[in-house]
């Protein structure tokens, strides 16, 4: 049977699924991928009001202060030492709802803003250092195949494991998913990311590549599977009661800020790709150095107003950090923003809670629920001759660049000495976990693939742990078949029912 091409919601066929169109392998994304854009922009609009991602959250008030010193690196002055500067954490479930139970298996968003002189500094990411597709094309397919049934309304792990076994990038990430760290014992005791590479750039325009590290203070702690789901029936707001808890009884929870610092040729020729959101950097070969001290001290005042219509959005970045080639970036940096405009409005950033602390000088106006406005003798439009704000290209023109190919094209990422879906996978199964947390990962999975997923599916899915691991993979299927034997149904019956595992995941 021939599969119909996909089409774009004119009908006209798109010419991948896969790979955004990019000026050159390593080059950025062009807008006028209009199918990307499509899928992107109808992406951000189908949930109303709650966020389409990330919806279950908590989050409070904090600093950052500096202690190291970093600034032959970068001019970011938040980043300089014995800098404090005011700054929101939200945490999150990703494929959950509202309503959802916060203990749910899942990965945890962990996005911060920081009110630094010189704007809003948004770092975006989660409690895993990557993330499951490392093109934004497949984003919006991801986070659907996560989500619920357009028919039961009811989650289903067959979804999940059909596409996760169709696209082996997911690889690293659903290790991490499996294992201990995808039920945190609560959002103080995980730790954050930004996931993604950054540029940081110094007063004499020299690059370096970055990733950012919080480090928990109150040491990493997990949820076993059995534990997370007695939470989700007796305590489903436990990780934000938690949070909220803490800081109400001046238990403020801390995390060290640490980076990995690649210098800018390096990149070119390191083993694994390091724009690649489904890897990471040796630590080896890029040793963490400690910068600062992020401490959590208020709770918010009002959780719709401070929480709930927070924007976060990874194209805030201040003067000496930049964006790089990693795809996933370079998509959220329109997706974010875009998102925000639909959900609470075209001047979500007036609001208080996303207003910065620094002067704005905008030609920005109108719009529904405008707020703050300039004065009638302001110019609305540049260039001018009347004293309206002008671009100061000489002091912040340079605001992160990187060489590359200038043609178009639609392919992966260029490979490096020791690419490859499976590596990383591996290499945390089996230099990283102890038997401990083997058998726990062996067990979380077996549980997982028991419910509702099909023999076609289930094939894959064994071949997929098998390509991580030969050991892990055995294991996995020799318990999903003595699984199937032991929980041989005598009559039909639903494999998704409300309450059942598959709600829980």
């Amino acid at each position: 049977m021939t599969e119909p091409a996909t089409t774009s919601n004119s009908g006209i066929p798109v010419p991948s699924d896969d790979q955004s169109l990019t000026a050159g392998t390593q080059g950025p994304i062009l807008l006028h991928d209009h199918y990307l854009i499509e899928k992107m922009a109808q992406f951000n609009r189908e949930r109303v009001p709650e966020r389409v991602v990330h919806a279950k959250g908590a989050g409070a008030f904090g600093e950052l202060e500096i202690t190291g010193d970093i600034s032959k690196f970068t001019k970011a002055k938040a980043l300089q030492p014995g800098a404090k500067t005011e700054m929101l954490a939200r945490f999150s479930t990703v494929a959950g709802e509202q309503g959802s139970p916060d203990t749910w298996r899942d990965p945890r968003g962990f996005s911060l803003k920081f009110y630094t002189e010189e704007g809003n500094w948004d770092l975006v990411g989660n409690n895993t250092p990557i993330f499951f597709v490392k093109d934004p094309i497949k984003f919006q397919d991801f986070i659907r195949s996560q989500k619920r049934m357009p028919d039961s309304g009811l989650r289903d792990h067959n979804m999940q494991w059909d596409f996760w076994t169709l696209s082996p990038e997911t690889a690293h990430q659903v290790t991490w998913l499996m294992g201990d760290r995808g039920i945190p014992k609560s959002y103080r005791h995980m730790d954050g990311f930004g996931s993604h590479t950054f540029q940081l750039i110094n007063d004499a325009g020299e690059r370096n590549w970055v990733k950012f590290h919080f480090k928990t203070d109150q040491g990493v702690e997990f949820l076993t599977q059995e534990k997370a789901d007695e939470l989700a029936g007796t305590s489903p707001d436990h990780h934000r009661q938690d949070l909220f808890g803490s800081i109400k009884e001046g238990n403020f929870p801390s995390w060290t800020l640490k980076v990995q610092i690649m210098p800018y040729d390096d990149a070119e020729n390191y083993k694994f790709n390091p724009f690649d959101l489904t890897k990471v950097w040796s630590q080896k070969d890029y040793p963490l150095i400690e910068v600062g001290k992020m401490t959590l001290n208020r709770n918010p005042e009002n959780f719709h107003a401070q929480i709930e219509q927070s924007s976060f959005e990874p194209s805030n970045l201040v003067p000496g950090i930049g964006a790089s080639p990693d795809k996933m970036l370079l998509g959220r940096i329109f997706s974010y923003a875009d998102a925000h405009r639909y959900r609470i409005g075209a001047n979500y950033a007036q609001l208080p809670v996303n207003a910065p602390k620094s002067p704005v000088n905008s030609y920005s106006k109108d719009g529904a629920m405008r707020y703050s406005f300039n004065s009638a003798d302001t110019p609305v439009y540049a260039p001018n001759s009347y004293g309206g704000p002008h671009a100061n290209t000489e002091k912040y023109g340079d605001d992160g660049s990187w060489d590359f190919e200038p043609r178009f094209v639609r392919t992966g990422y260029i490979e490096h000495p020791e690419d490859g879906d499976f590596v990383q996978a591996g290499t945390l199964v089996r230099e990283v976990m102890d038997d401990a947390q083997r058998e726990r990962l062996a067990g979380n999975i077996i549980g997982h693939a028991l419910n509702g997923v099909t023999e076609e599916v289930l094939v894959r899915v064994f071949e997929y742990w098998k390509n991580v691991d030969a050991d892990l993979g055995k294991k996995v299927e020799e318990g999903v078949r003595a699984g199937q034997s032991d929980s041989a149904p005598t009559t039909s019956q639903s494999p998704t029912t409300p309450g059942d595992e598959a709600e829980k995941v």
